[in-house]
């Protein structure tokens, strides 16, 4: 035997061990097939298996603990598959990079699908199976896995630079899973801005095989690189050649929208919705966008669609229920609307603990605003005056609280109906705030000018758009400079002062990075540490995806290894929060 075989048959016997003492998920909407999965990795040596029916429960088991590998059926509940129950996960960061997540299909939809299998899952598993096809299988998808283990850890401490270096150095000792390693490369640096070098591993890629994530890829760092038709052009085409490629439409229609093309967006995603009709996220997206398109039927559907998806799951959201009352006060169905106030009422009454008892709270302004406006549409001005005050009470109260958070969205629908009552003062400043927080997103800012649009008060709301970007302008850009000049006491003063005031993503990042900085130059404090961190996680919770946030996660973990000091990462951050999930 030679020295390689016997290497290989250490390393084969060590995964076994590990293999055996795995936390295993199983997901899988047929109880006798959980209980066949289970008796199949009993036979290997596998005991500690949990089960989930639902993608929903899935999602709930992930974050509360970890799991080592996860088994999911493709076909799921309500028509959702298990790849998009895997992007759920990693995008929430509810599973470590070094889980293996395997998808078992059926031949048919493994035929199906297979075109786009390189997307997410480590393998597919086609039914039937013996126990030694599924342990060969999970040794494979392990053994790759260690290949990357150190790439990995420097991705869930934050450290994207770092995790860069080591898989160049790895890229260049090792051919064994080059084209994994290539599209790990191009997707870190997507993550951190850098779309010229994320544009030519893909297109290295491309010129050696047909790969439908490296298309993704380009078409990503094309959008970065602001050349938004030909990233459009690449993601049409990545969603007629492979139909199945959910996320290829989720990218074309936001760059329909970023070109002005919201018939096109709402198109897009609705035939997206079509071939995945549960997914609550999407509907929420064809809702906004029918809703800026004046498409009030449709807008219904599909806020009624995210709406009933997730009602009576901890991963409702409170808008959903006045994005829906919202378009059926517009369509004049003023008993509908009325209707999902006493949902929203019921839905969130009765729980226990503090924090039930603050969503309750927020629950009962949402629909006190739903109310008011539903009273003014039917003329009925002291109803409607009633609840506006009851509405802004309620309001002061939970902003004095400042551990509640109302949403943006529902603050418009105040600053609606307080317009509609003649309370300009109040709903200026919900707007302003509003605007301020959420400038660079178009779709906030088209709302807005709603708001003003129905009291006829469009030159009003243009100006005092105007300003409030022209104000934000001027506030980053005297803390960028005194960063740059080297004033870094007064940047962090300036870009704090402008975060605590708009808590945008970019004032954010620009304070936490104006901290590190200073920090890294000047030496570690605890205090402003913890006010940096704070900023990120805000920026967190916001963007995950962006860049920025990526680029501030990364100087806080750079800076923090330099003094030695552990922080945690954004992974950490995430598990066990309540987000935006399906």
């Amino acid at each position: 035997m030679t020295p390689a075989a016997v290497n290989d048959a250490d390393i084969h016997n060590k995964l076994r061990k590990e293999l055996a003492q795995s936390r295993v998920l199983l997901v899988d909407r047929h109880p006798e097939a959980r209980n066949f999965l289970r008796m199949t990795l009993s036979a290997v040596g596998i005991t500690s298996v949990r089960n989930a029916g639902t993608a929903h429960e899935a999602l709930r088991q992930a974050r509360n603990a970890r799991f080592d590998v996860i088994l999911a059926d493709y076909l799921l509940d309500h028509g959702r598959d298990g790849q998009q129950l895997f992007e759920e996960l990693r995008q929430q960061q509810l599973i470590p990079l070094a889980s293996v997540f395997m998808i078992v299909t059926g031949e048919r939809a493994y035929r199906r699908v297979v075109s786009v299998a390189e997307l997410a899952p480590d393998d597919y598993l086609i039914k039937p199976f013996t126990a030694d096809q599924l342990q060969s299988r999970l040794l494979r998808a392990m053994y790759k896995k260690k290949h990357f283990a150190e790439i990995y850890g420097h991705l869930e401490d934050d450290a994207f630079v770092d995790a860069l270096a080591a898989l160049e150095s790895l890229l260049a000792r090792s051919s064994e899973f080059a084209l994994d390693g290539l599209r790990l490369k191009g997707e870190i640096l997507n993550a951190l801005g850098r779309y010229d070098e994320a544009s030519e591993v893909y297109r290295e890629v491309l010129a050696a095989r047909v790969a439908p994530w490296a298309r993704m890829g380009l078409a990503l760092a094309l959008r970065g690189r602001g050349e938004l038709a030909e990233a459009l052009v690449e993601a049409q085409a990545l969603t007629e050649d492979f139909p199945e490629y959910l996320a290829a439409y989720d990218l074309t229609a936001d760059l329909h929208e970023r070109t002005g093309d919201l018939t096109a967006a709402q198109e897009t995603l609705l035939a997206a919705s079509g071939r995945s009709p549960d997914n609550a996220t999407r509907q929420r997206q064809v809702g906004h966008l029918a809703v800026r398109n004046k498409d009030l039927a449709v807008a219904e559907k599909a806020f009624g669609k995210a709406l009933d998806r997730l009602r009576g799951s901890s991963l409702r959201q409170l808008d959903d229920y006045t994005n829906l009352a919202r378009v059926r006060i517009d369509k004049g169905d003023i008993a509908g609307a009325r209707s999902v106030a006493a949902d929203l009422r019921r839905e969130f009454r009765g729980g226990k603990g503090s924090e039930a008892a603050e969503s309750a709270d927020v629950a009962e302004l949402a629909a006190l605003v739903v109310d008011s406006l539903a009273a003014g549409r039917t003329g009925d001005a002291e109803a409607a005056k009633n609840a506006l005050n009851a509405a802004l009470a309620r309001h002061d109260s939970l902003a004095n609280r400042r551990s509640t958070a109302v949403s943006q969205h529902l603050a418009v629908d105040l600053a609606h109906a307080c317009l509609a009552q003649g309370e300009e003062a109040r709903a200026q400043a919900l707007l302003r705030r509003a605007a301020a927080e959420h400038h660079d997103d178009e779709g906030m800012i088209d709302r807005i000018r709603g708001v003003f649009a129905r009291a006829g008060k469009e030159h009003l709301g243009e100006a005092m758009l105007t300003q409030v970007s022209d104000e934000i302008v001027d506030l980053n850009n005297k803390g960028v400079l005194a960063a740059r000049s080297g004033d870094l006491d007064a940047a962090i003063s300036m870009l704090s002062q402008a975060a605590e005031r708009v808590a945008n993503v970019q004032f954010l990042v620009n304070a936490a990075k104006a901290i590190f900085t200073k920090m890294n130059r000047d030496g570690w404090d605890e205090a402003l540490a913890e006010r940096a961190q704070g900023y990120v996680r805000r920026a967190q919770a916001k963007d995950a995806a962006s860049p920025r946030v990526v680029s501030a996660r990364e100087l806080c973990q750079r800076v923090a290894k330099k003094y030695g000091v552990q922080l945690e990462s954004a992974a950490k951050w995430k598990k066990g929060t309540d987000s935006e999930a399906e």
